[in-house]
């Protein structure tokens, strides 16, 4: 089977996960793995796309195994939920074909020049931090998680507000009353925390962002904290329905006397990069913060497509 360079190493197998709501989605992938077969390269669809196509017998991507690249059609959400739980090590390629992404590098027409770059080994890799938490019940077994976005303590629609103690590497930063806690890895900064008026970090920082949702004092102000030390957040109020919630797509409940512990994890996520488009370009785009004379906004030619 023939291949690509890539540092040395040749590519040989691909995984593809759509986003198996879109349609494009969908076809895109199929149409996408059957360019890479004809280049020689083995290219596995993952489960759910293989069931929308009607295609049987194939053997589906894992997350587990081990692949040269990962493609990922969709958006932010779709390259989340395969950036957890995939083998370290493994660039992932996100394409956007949604509204808006930070994480997703390029648009569905750059796809093709994007992948022959890649394949000929031009483009760079941004390692992203991930986060381990692990949920200590008040005298239960300990629940682990991994999160490349953030972990969220919040109250229901119902529950009145919740009480919550803070520590940040052993010390005590504040005991406080708040519909909840964002506690975000700098990828993060662009998501939840943003919404809820926490500030944008550089992706690269060694930082974690913590920020209280509507506290009950206006003193309470989100924090960056060095993410080298653990951060524990306890549950303090009795007989409220209280979440923990993992990148928006996981989540359990949790009880008087629980305890939240984040640390930085020992893996990182690589994201395969080959627009050139930096960060802060991304902002100005994504963000409409305005750009320089004769540069392309987002979503018109030459620019990142939201």
């Amino acid at each position: 089977m023939s291949g690509r360079k890539r540092g040395g190493r040749k590519f040989q197998r691909v995984g593809i996960v759509a986003k198996v709501a879109s349609r494009e989605a969908v076809h895109t992938a199929h149409e996408l793995a059957e360019w890479l077969r004809r280049r020689g390269l083995e290219a596995a669809l993952d489960e759910a796309t293989l069931r929308a196509r009607g295609i049987e017998g194939e053997r589906p991507f894992s997350v587990r195994e081990a692949y040269d690249l990962v493609v990922v059609l969709g958006g932010d959400g779709t390259l989340l939920s395969v950036a957890r739980t995939l083998t370290p090590g493994v660039p992932i390629l996100g394409v956007n074909l949604g509204n808006l992404g930070f994480l997703t590098e390029i648009n569905r027409v750059e796809l093709y020049p994007a992948l022959v770059q890649v394949l000929a080994g031009r483009y760079r890799v941004e390692e992203r931090s991930l986060f381990d938490v692990e949920l200590q019940r008040d005298g239960g077994a300990p629940v682990s998680y991994r999160v490349l976005n953030d972990a969220v303590i919040t109250k229901s629609a119902l529950a009145r507000i919740i009480e919550l103690t803070l520590k940040v590497d052993g010390h005590l930063i504040a005991r406080f009353r708040s519909d909840g806690l964002i506690i975000s890895t700098p990828t993060g900064s662009t998501a939840y925390n943003l919404s809820a008026g926490g500030p944008i970090v550089a992706p690269l920082l060694p930082v974690a962002v913590l920020t209280p949702i509507c506290p009950h004092a206006l003193s309470m102000r989100p924090i960056v904290v060095p993410d080298a030390g653990p951060i524990e957040v306890t549950l303090e109020t009795q007989r409220e329905e209280v979440y923990l919630t993992l990148d928006g797509q996981e989540g359990t409940s949790l009880g008087y006397r629980d305890t939240v512990h984040v640390t930085r994890s020992a893996t990182s996520v690589r994201l395969a990069k080959v627009s050139g488009r930096s960060f802060y370009r991304s902002l100005r785009g994504k963000l409409r913060w305005g750009g320089l004379p004769g540069e392309a906004e987002e979503g018109e030619p030459g620019g990142a497509l939201t």
